[in-house]
């Protein structure tokens, strides 16, 4: 199916299209190291007087998606929050709306994201930084997530898809495209600085290297592999540094960056040790944490004299704002953001977790509800 085949099928649902009872869902069992997805039937959520229901058509899979399944992370398990299905990058349509529900209409195109919603009220959330809210319900680990072909979302903190963007695309955005471009605002990197990403060919990388690069920035991938290596140089990576080829990247990325990379986005999340050494003597050089490694590993080291002598830094950023899910979808309205993920069906999905655990994949694998 064409990326412009999707994106009509979600805008052509019917305001009168009946709801089932039951949906499709990716359900996590056995919970921890031997998790697996089994495709089941579950309960179709009932919005309330200010959610909106969602149909949706396509969920990217995330890295962290594997850490709730894994409960490897230093936060409670999904079964503590009786959660079934993990995701958190979903796309699809509006097909059903809360009795209170003023903005939203049958019929728009939505996003799921990683934060269901916040308290709205904090001093976070009144100043842009919402998704750094105490009270933000995590999507996929807190409540049921895009692993889930109809989900709810509260009309307040519910993003809407343009038209022109697919549900292949615009599914990873959710999550994956918009982290990493709320982490390359954060950074403040001006056009012609240096961008520096070990694991650009991955699903956050691949779409963190078109992002910098359409926002003026010289982009260098640390990664591995043919695939990966055409994939960073086609979508604008000047540089590609496969670390099974170089014995010492960092000195490599120094020598290119001359001097050594402005900012240093970290998706991979073993190049953390070796994070800091990307900068080289760049003064005010900035590593900026993205992934989210398990508990107690990968942690960087860091040399408060050497943060002090060269103005260095190392700072983290979560997910993205309203607002950044907005810019980062007109980015791909633009045609400026571009992602041909691997789409798969319903019948592949575990198999693709597992691929993803594995680290066995270049770019985003997306499963498309309506595929078998």
């Amino acid at each position: 199916m064409s990326e412009t085949e999707v994106t009509l099928q979600s805008a052509s649902v019917s305001p009168s299209l009946d709801i089932p009872e039951t949906c499709k869902g990716g359900v996590v069992v056995n919970e921890g190291e031997n998790f697996r997805i089994e495709v089941q039937q579950v309960p179709v959520p009932t919005p309330g007087p200010n959610d909106v229901l969602i149909k949706l058509n396509a969920t990217g899979l995330c890295l962290s998606d594997i850490h709730f399944m894994l409960n490897d992370l230093d936060m409670p398990a999904m079964s503590h929050y009786k959660t079934r299905c993990a995701g958190h990058e979903g796309a699809g349509v509006i097909v059903k709306i809360g009795e209170n529900v003023k903005t939203l209409k049958v019929g728009q195109r939505a996003g799921f994201k990683p934060i269901v919603d916040v308290c709205h009220a904090c001093e976070c959330c009144r100043t842009g930084r919402e998704t750094y809210c105490a009270e933000a319900i995590v999507t996929g680990l807190m409540a049921d997530g895009s692993y889930k072909e109809y989900v709810l979302s509260p009309e307040r903190y519910t993003s809407l898809i343009p038209d022109g963007v697919s549900d292949y695309v615009a599914g990873p955005i959710m999550c994956s495209a918009s982290t990493a471009y709320a982490s390359i605002k954060e950074s403040e990197l001006r056009p012609g600085q240096w961008a520096v990403f070990p694991g650009g060919g991955g699903g956050v990388g691949i779409q963190g290297v078109q992002l910098a690069v359409a926002m003026g920035l010289r982009v260098v991938v640390v990664d591995t592999g043919a695939e990966r290596r055409e994939m960073c140089k086609k979508f604008g990576a000047e540089q590609f540094v496969d670390f099974k080829e170089v014995e010492d990247t960092a000195a490599k990325v120094v020598k290119i960056t001359e001097g050594g990379g402005h900012a240093v986005f970290v998706t991979a999340i073993q190049s953390y040790p070796k994070s800091i050494d990307y900068l080289g003597g760049r003064i005010g050089g900035q590593v900026m944490c993205i992934g989210i490694p398990p508990k107690g590993k990968f942690h960087i080291d860091v040399n408060p004299a050497t943060m002090c002598f060269k103005n260095q830094s190392v700072k983290g950023t979560l997910v993205a704002s309203l607002a950044d899910v907005d810019e980062t979808l007109d980015f791909a309205k633009r045609g400026l953001l571009k992602l041909e993920p691997t789409v798969v069906g319903l019948s592949q999905w575990n198999e693709s977790v597992q691929k993803l655990r594995r680290g066995e994949v270049a770019g985003r694998i997306v499963v498309d509800f309506n595929k078998e």
